[in-house]
């Protein structure tokens, strides 16, 4: 797999620019639908409007955003499988959707693989392994040491089964060879409520869950799960960095049209999206809300759903994981 753009301020690959033959077409000649999967105020709700905001600025575009949430995102993300492959109708693919979603599910009413065109990466975000303020552990070896030498004692809260911070936790148990209590929560209110209470001894959480917590002193970062250090709590270090290289685990976000999307519209959004992504002003509202900016290609984009559609559904079939 090719290597992907880890984007930092002033940071900027542009792809290749489009054909002439495109250069001549009047796409977009009306507005483009954007379908976001999830319910309006969250994380993929507020970098799609971020990203639809931009195209009306710097391209003078009209970007609509539909909310079309339900079942986990997939009722969004098959509006959009099911759309004319005209260019007018885009959606936020998600690593839940597109990687984590198929493993879990017994049906899925798209195939991730076929049904889309990948047009262009925006960003990932880790989730971070937190402990109270008074922990004993201080770093993340400490906690391993610990729960090798008292298997099953430790518990690990999330903000539900088949979560990215429930399949990090999985993943690191697996790599570590220890063995943790993986507890889901309906969110990550209750997860960190119980972790403030001494109910639980580790949070695997989302960036935006903790950073509030860490800023206020009662919790402490451990680790971030990403495969660079998320940069507004850059003194964090990763699980990689700590003895397992390679680790990565991560929601990220990213344009995807329907399968057949002419490639002059992929190459153009494409092109606009990592110009976008170069810009200093993104990349801090990006990082404010806990995530890395990450470009590239449309075939660096399409190879990394495939690798992320390998490894969560090979993690998910051998810890055995379902949905209640």
């Amino acid at each position: 797999m090719q290597r992907r753009t880890f984007l930092h301020t002033g940071a900027l690959a542009l792809t290749a620019s489009t054909t002439a033959a495109f250069a001549q077409s009047n796409w977009p000649a009306k507005p483009i639908k954007l379908i976001v999967p999830f319910p309006p105020g969250g994380g993929t709700d507020a970098t799609s409007r971020l990203i639809a905001e931009r195209f009306t600025v710097l391209n003078q575009w009209t970007v609509i955003v539909e909310n079309r949430p339900g079942a986990a995102g997939n009722i969004g993300l098959d509006a959009v499988a099911k759309a004319q492959p005209d260019g007018y109708t885009m959606g936020m693919g998600q690593a839940s959707n597109l990687s984590i979603n198929p493993a879990l599910y017994a049906r899925m009413p798209f195939d991730p693989l076929k049904d889309f065109t990948p047009i262009v990466e925006i960003a990932v975000q880790p989730v971070v392994l937190v402990v109270r303020a008074d922990s004993p552990f201080r770093t993340l070896a400490d906690f391993i040491q610990a729960a090798k030498a008292r298997p099953g004692e430790f518990s690990i809260g999330q903000a539900g089964n088949g979560t990215v911070g429930h399949l990090a936790g999985e993943m690191l148990a697996r790599r570590a060879g220890i063995q943790v209590l993986q507890v889901p929560y309906k969110g990550a209110g209750p997860a960190m409520n119980e972790l403030l209470g001494g109910q639980i001894q580790l949070y695997f959480g989302n960036s935006v869950s903790v950073m509030s917590q860490m800023a206020s002193g009662k919790v402490r970062a451990l680790a971030v799960s990403s495969a660079q250090r998320l940069p507004v709590i850059g003194h964090v270090p990763t699980v990689a960095e700590q003895g397992y290289p390679g680790f990565d685990a991560t929601t990220w976000l990213g344009l995807v049209g329907p399968a057949g999307l002419p490639a002059e519209v992929v190459a153009r959004v494409n092109k606009e999206v990592v110009a976008m992504l170069g810009r200093k002003d993104v990349q801090d509202k990006l990082a404010f809300e806990g995530n890395i900016p990450v470009t590239g290609t449309p075939q660096q984009f399409a190879a990394f759903i495939k690798a992320e559609h390998t490894k969560w559904g090979s993690l998910i079939r051998e810890a055995n994981i379902k949905l209640e």
